[in-house]
């Protein structure tokens, strides 16, 4: 599955580009002035294939869930338990991605990808609320100080995971995915696979996380580049580098990204957990990056750091630090907006203006 959607991947439509570009020049109104809204609607065109392209809607975003070995060695104050009793928020419509869902009338997906602990839910399909899915690889990574993270084969079933839920997804009709997290520890493997794929200092890549004292922070920046120095992750294998330093959840978004670029789709990135698996995507097919729209610059510094190595842009920069696909739901109305515009905006020809 890997393979064969790695390989469905394409480059943007210059056909469509140009279209959208030549549209743009016609609409009502002085050339750039929408800013980031224009390029962004002419790659949407091109990923489309087609000018205008559709509009991004209905939305799906997908939280993926795991849990990490890395979390004995003191990297967050956060007991692990706190990962499933999440995901039981989400079910129950509690947690903050919920009431952002609600307000960008998006549905979510739940995946328990890798949580260690039993769920205090089980699996539900309920079209009317969060769905629950049962795909947990195994309950938690490895610790990455010690030995690697997760065996090759585990990665690959977590990536594959992510392809299978993007193609679900698609498949139900939603026209924009979106990235969402939830895991205890999360951000210590997002700074390894941040430093392993850009070549940034750990200290770069690392931040506070939940917000994490001095002492703990420092920890943290010490357990990411002894991994690093233990595991020495190429680059040029991302599937090495996603086993050796990742997270189950990190390796399913990477998946899900894959599988909205193989499908045309556009996927709306998240905070720091997204663009870690963002940058394993970009090193398994670099034109996956034509699908994938930043949301938000998070707070974590290795968010930057990963966006500045994919040449992307976000759209919207509040401080954010949640995850759970929050910044991706706030952004997702820019989008459309961007979109709407090609779809809407008379021309100067149809509306009688004159042009300058």
């Amino acid at each position: 599955m890997l393979e064969s959607t790695v390989a469905a991947i394409r480059p943007l439509d210059e056909t469509a580009m140009a279209a959208a570009r030549e549209l743009q020049g016609r609409l009502t109104k002085p050339a750039g002035s929408l800013g980031a809204l224009e390029p962004l609607s002419v790659r949407l065109a091109g990923l489309a294939g087609t000018c205008p392209p559709p509009l991004p809607e209905p939305a799906a975003v997908a939280i993926f869930a795991g849990d990490h070995g890395v979390h004995a060695q003191g990297v967050t104050p956060w007991p692990q338990e706190v990962t499933a009793q999440m995901i039981a928020n989400f079910v129950a419509g509690g947690a903050v991605v919920n009431a952002f869902a609600r307000q960008a009338g998006a549905s979510v997906t739940v995946v328990d990808v890798g949580v260690a602990t039993p769920l205090p839910v089980e699996p539900t399909a309920d079209p009317a609320g969060p769905r629950l899915v049962a795909a947990n690889v195994r309950p938690g990574t490895r610790d990455l100080t010690v030995t690697a993270a997760l065996t090759r084969d585990e990665a690959r079933a977590a990536v594959e995971t992510g392809i299978r839920i993007a193609g679900e997804l698609v498949d139900a009709g939603a026209g924009i995915l979106l990235t969402g997290d939830m895991g205890i520890g999360n951000t210590t493997p997002a700074a390894a696979l941040i430093a392993a794929f850009t070549g940034v200092d750990p200290a770069a890549a690392t931040g506070r996380g939940t917000g994490v004292d001095d002492e703990t922070y420092a920890r943290k920046v010490g357990v990411v580049r002894a991994a690093l120095d233990r595991h020495a992750p190429d680059p040029a294998d991302p599937l090495g580098v996603l086993a050796a330093v990742g997270g189950l959840e990190h390796a399913a978004l990477a998946g899900f990204v894959l599988g909205a670029a193989a499908r045309r789709v556009p996927v709306l990135l998240d905070g720091v957990i997204a663009v870690s698996a963002a940058l394993a995507a970009a090193a398994f097919a670099p034109d996956a990056v034509g699908a994938m729209v930043a949301g938000h610059r998070s707070a974590e510094p290795g968010a930057t750091a990963a966006l500045r190595h994919l040449g992307l842009d976000p759209l919207i920069d509040l401080g954010l630090r949640l995850g759970e696909g929050t910044g991706a739901l706030l952004a997702l109305p820019v989008v459309t907006g961007a979109v709407r515009v090609l779809h809407e905006v008379a021309t100067f020809d149809s509306a009688g203006v004159a042009e300058k």
